[in-house]
């Protein structure tokens, strides 16, 4: 390091080119990565679209369900008014109950299976794009 009193930097004789070339560094495909991201941004906006346009149809029915349930009620209201006898009164109430409960069960399923259905859609989208990344990573190993 020292010469004749005075100091010399180690590397200035350095030779890096040697040494790099020494070492033996993987080649990346730049674009093989870039087509592989493209394809799977373009699955995730296509499972988010496909998750929005199920939410939509899922806001649209729950609105549908309740105009119907009260138009059903109000129209429920006006016969349990019409009714000459308590017991009359009594009859309407439970059988308005009864259907009321039924229409409830039923609205309920069909809310479930518009989830399930958007659910199984956009996660379809989803896990076919993994399967693809997996045959990709695969196909890159095997390549070296």
């Amino acid at each position: 390091m020292y010469t004749n009193g005075s100091f010399k930097n180690p590397f200035t004789d350095f030779d890096f080119s040697k040494f790099a070339g020494d070492f033996k560094f993987p080649v990346v495909n730049v674009e093989s990565i870039v087509e592989s991201n493209r394809k799977t941004f373009a699955a995730i906006t296509t499972a988010s679209s496909s998750a929005v346009e199920s939410l939509k149809t899922i806001a649209q029915r729950q609105g549908d369900m309740v105009r119907t349930a009260l138009e059903d009620l109000s129209k429920h209201g006006s016969e349990v008014l019409a009714a000459a006898t308590v017991e009359e009164k009594a009859a309407k109430q439970i059988d308005f109950a009864k259907k009321s409960y039924d229409a409830a069960l039923a609205n309920a399923r069909e809310l479930g299976d518009l989830y399930a259905k958007g659910q199984t859609e956009a996660f379809g989208v989803i896990n076919e794009r993994i399967t693809e990344l997996a045959d990709e990573v695969k196909a890159a190993i095997a390549k070296k």
